[in-house]
């Protein structure tokens, strides 16, 4: 069958499976665009208000599907507005395909219009990346892009594609859905190394002959679909866990074993487990310095078993007692027939009572408090509904207090930190799955930085309800500056416009301002009354601090629990 450049692209999406794909158009991709209007039928193509609208978009599509998610952008400008929407995916592993336009051939390479090296600027935060100078190769590069993003420890994969590339004709051969998963597997085959049951038997010995296991569970337990081992493991030997921001949702909230988030702005619980456990069972997580805090401080009386699907992380930022390398799920369920059943412990009563001490902060009386709101979102939408936010103060606050229980249900940028993550985000999952509620908790802070895209939710009616935690500051660097700076405001202070409400409203989308929990309840009952776009501008206090903390440099288990007096 003969194709051009552009008809082979729209045949390699529909083999891979892909029904949308979130994009801008551009003069580098015009031959692109042309066949997705051609090929409306079989392709859904989300315009979104600005390149890494759509970046992020295509990343809340993968983490609440398990899906790559598709980007197209133009060159130059239009393949720069993604990188931080790559970059995001490349930290939190999430499968993406990013597609590029570029110059044609011809021009590669001298300083054209619109012309920019995107291949060298992602090198570092993608998988891998192809730039297709032959037209006979673009239908291997997008396969092979695919199955990389896919498998193994997944991740954005970037195809660059010249402009005469997609008009040039050439010959081409569908692949079959048996050989599609044939050549996915031996892709994967080189990231995952042979586990021996020597092995296995080995690290089950370890874990039956630990007093005070503690299991730490991160996004790898998401990716893998792991969260049923996962709460088996834990069951069998009524061990505590600790969630990483990542793992939110790989373990039931309500579970009695669930001690919830680790790290600086962990529970009382996960972070005196860590110091006190003999035994650190990491599952699909990374250490990170959010988790880890003073690494020479972190578990001095644990034993650390890791096990994740990336070589590089073992040993990287926490030495390991013992290792296991390969697909967290696939290991869970060759060692858990070996471990043994554990009873009730004084390390169990330990956990009990470090579940309940909490920063007072967290019960304080308050006009509106932000546990009241994500607790009354909770009661109201259940647990079905998918959780998106920004990064600040009220991320911390939503992996605090709102109760997950499902795998995918909390989308948020953990790695690489992003503000202006969250709304692309929901708009993703709100098109994978247009029959659940998809509530989107944003700062006002990070709101400013893509409220441009209620234009794409209005177009597109997605029942997308917004509630804006709005304190008039960047709260978590207001909070340090509290803290740490002596109370030097510097540059943090929001005193300005918008007004949220009357933006939304100028987009077509239904607005309320909430300043008490009466207010907030009613304005809540209002937006989710029926399935459109709604936004809550919620007024809460300017010096309202997320607590637990670990300050910088001390040990996991040095919190500050209590507000600082002004």
């Amino acid at each position: 069958m003969t194709l051009t450049g552009a008809q082979i692209i729209m045949e390699c999406l529909v083999e891979q499976g892909v029904d949308t794909v979130f994009g801008y158009p551009g003069g580098t991709v015009i031959n692109i665009y042309d066949e997705l209007h051609k090929n409306t039928h079989r392709i859904r193509h989300i315009l979104t208000a600005h390149e890494q609208g759509a970046t992020h978009a295509a990343d809340g599509y993968a983490r609440s599907t398990g899906r790559a998610g598709v980007v197209i952008a133009t060159s130059g400008p239009g393949a720069t507005n993604i990188v931080t929407g790559i970059a995001t995916a490349f930290m939190d592993s999430i499968p993406m395909v990013a597609i590029t336009g570029n110059v044609p051939l011809s021009l590669l390479g001298k300083d054209s219009f619109q012309e920019v090296d995107i291949l060298g600027v992602t090198m570092p935060i993608t998988k891998h990346s192809f730039i297709v100078k032959d037209v006979a190769q673009l239908a291997d590069c997008l396969r092979k892009a695919f199955a990389i993003a896919s498998t193994g420890r997944q991740g954005p994969v970037l195809v660059d594609i010249p402009k005469d590339i997609t008009a040039t004709v050439t010959e081409w051969t569908p692949q079959g859905a048996e050989e599609r998963a044939a050549y996915w597997k031996s892709v994967e085959s080189r990231w995952l190394p042979e586990i021996t049951q020597t092995q296995i038997a080995e690290v089950a010995e370890l874990i039956n002959q630990a007093r005070r296991p503690l299991l730490y569970a991160g996004g790898g337990i998401i990716s893998s679909g792991a969260a049923p081992q996962l709460k088996a493991l834990a069951e069998r030997l009524l061990s505590p866990v600790a969630l990483s921001l990542m793992g939110h949702g790989a373990m039931p909230a309500d579970h009695p074993l669930c001690t919830g988030l680790i790290g600086m702005h962990g529970t009382k619980a996960s972070n005196m487990a860590v110091n006190k456990a003999d035994l650190i069972i990491a599952l699909g997580a990374r250490f990170s310095d959010r988790v880890v805090s003073n690494a020479s401080r972190f578990a001095k009386g644990a034993q650390i078993l890791h096990i994740d699907i990336d070589p590089a992380e073992i040993n990287k930022n926490i030495q390991s007692y013992h290792s296991l390398k390969g697909n967290v799920r696939a290991i869970l369920d060759r060692l858990l027939p070996l471990v043994q059943n554990r009873a009730s412990s004084e390390w169990n009563g330990d956990i009990d009572a470090w579940k309940k001490i909490r920063p007072s902060a967290h019960h304080q009386a308050r006009e509106l408090h932000p546990r009241f709101i994500l607790e009354e979102i909770h009661a109201r939408v259940g647990d079905d509904a998918i959780i998106t936010t920004e990064v600040g103060q009220h991320q911390m606050w939503t992996a605090q207090f709102y109760p997950f229980k499902k795998a995918r249900s909390f989308l948020t940028s953990g790695g690489l930190g992003t503000m202006g993550f969250g709304t692309g985000a929901a708009m993703g999952a709100q098109i994978a799955f247009p029959d659940r509620q998809v509530v989107h908790i944003a700062g006002d802070g990070s709101f400013r930085m893509n409220s441009n895209e209620l234009s794409t939710i209005a177009y597109y009616k997605l029942p997308i309800v917004i509630v804006l935690l709005n304190n008039g500051t960047l709260g978590m660097v207001r909070q340090w500056q509290h803290m740490f700076y002596e109370d030097r405001y510097s540059a943090t202070t929001l005193d300005r416009p918008p007004d949220f409400v009357k933006l939304a409203d100028a987009y077509g989308v239904p607005a309320w301002r909430a300043t008490d929990e009466s207010s907030f309840k009613e304005a809540l009952k209002e937006a989710l009354s029926e399935r459109r776009p709604a936004l809550i501008d919620c007024r809460i206090d300017i010096d309202e601090t997320v607590l637990p903390m670990v300050p910088s440099g001390k040990s996991i288990d040095d919190q500050i629990l209590e507000p600082r007096e002004t």
